[in-house]
C-alpha cells in the first residue's frame, strides 16, 4: 500500500469523536479511515492528567501500529493533556489535536456573554486558558465544566433526546441562558450530537458552535504539507472505515454508532481489549 493511501486514525474517549469523522469524510472523502473509542474508560473528563496521558498514548501506539499515516485526537481532554507530548514522540507523524472554539464565538457573539461546554480536565490545560487569556477578553465566558461530564453517557448510549437528557441540559444551559449568553461553544466531541436536543430546548437563544470543520481544515493541510493526502481523484461512493471500541461489545455500540454515523460510511466495528 502506497504511504498516501494508509488511512487517517480518529481517536477519542468514546463515540463522540465520529462528529470530527464526519467533517473530516466530508472534506476528504478519497481517504480511508481508523476510528477508536475508548468508551471503556469514558469520559475522559474528569481523570487526572496523567491517567489521560497513559490512555491517550497507548491508544495512538494502537493507532499507529494499525498502519496509520497521521492522528487525529479527537478529544478536548486527551488534546490539552497530550498533544505536545506526542508531537515530540512522534516527529514523523502529522498529530493533530482540537480545542473549543472560542475564539469565533467571542468575535461574533452580539451579548459578549459566551458558555463553552466542556470537561474539566479540558479547562486544566494550558492549551484553552491560553485562549481565553488571549481572545476570551472583554467578553464574558461562562464554563460549564463542572456538571457537562452528566451528558456523555446520552451520548454513548444514543440517548440524546430522551426525557432525562432534555432535563439535564436545561438545568445546565437554562441559568447562562438567563445570564444573556447568545453563543454556546461545544467543548467535547460528544456535544455536537446535543445539537438537536439543544435547540428543542432553547430553539434561537443559542448558536451553536463546534470545533469539528477547523480540525478537518487543518488535517487537511497538514496532509498536503507532508506530502500525504490521497492521490485519488474520484469520489468513493462509500468510505472505508475500521471502527474500533473499547469496555463494551461491539454489537451493543453498534446501533448507536449506526445512528451517529454517515450513511456514505462503509464500516465494521469490532471490540478491542485495551
Amino acid at each position: 500500500m502506497k504511504q498516501t493511501e494508509r488511512p487517517i486514525a480518529v481517536f477519542d474517549s468514546g463515540v463522540g469523536g465520529i462528529s470530527v469523522l464526519r467533517e473530516l469524510v466530508r472534506l476528504m472523502p478519497n481517504e480511508n479511515y481508523i476510528f477508536f473509542g475508548d468508551s471503556k474508560n469514558a469520559p475522559y473528563g474528569g481523570k487526572s492528567l496523567e491517567e489521560v496521558r497513559k490512555l491517550t498514548e497507548c491508544h495512538v501506539r494502537h493507532l499507529l501500529s494499525e498502519g496509520a499515516k497521521a492522528v487525529v485526537i479527537a478529544c478536548n481532554t486527551a488534546t490539552s493533556a497530550d498533544v505536545s507530548i506526542l508531537r515530540k514522540e512522534y516527529p514523523d507523524v502529522p498529530v493533530v489535536g482540537i480545542e473549543p472554539a472560542l475564539k469565533p464565538a467571542v468575535l461574533q457573539s452580539k451579548s459578549k456573554v459566551v458558555a463553552v461546554l466542556a470537561t474539566p480536565a479540558t479547562f486544566r490545560g494550558k492549551l484553552i486558558q491560553d485562549v481565553v487569556q488571549n481572545f476570551a477578553l472583554p467578553a464574558q465566558v461562562s464554563v460549564l465544566a463542572a456538571t457537562s461530564l452528566a451528558l456523555v453517557p446520552f451520548v454513548e448510549h444514543g440517548q440524546q433526546l430522551s426525557a432525562e437528557c432534555l432535563t439535564v441540559l436545561h438545568d445546565i444551559l437554562n441559568p447562562v441562558v438567563t445570564q444573556g449568553a447568545d453563543y454556546l461553544v461545544l467543548g467535547c466531541t460528544h456535544y455536537p450530537f446535543l445539537k438537536d436536543a439543544i435547540q428543542v430546548l432553547f430553539a434561537d437563544q443559542l448558536t451553536l458552535i463546534d470545533s469539528g470543520f477547523a480540525v478537518a481544515r487543518q488535517t487537511a493541510r497538514i496532509l498536503i504539507k507532508h506530502e500525504l493526502l490521497c492521490e485519488e481523484q474520484c469520489k468513493r461512493p462509500h468510505v472505508q472505515l475500521n471502527c474500533y471500541v473499547s469496555g463494551q461489545n461491539a454489537e451493543t455500540l453498534r446501533s448507536v454508532v449506526a445512528r451517529l454515523i454517515d450513511p456514505a460510511f462503509t464500516w465494521d466495528i469490532q471490540n478491542i481489549a485495551m
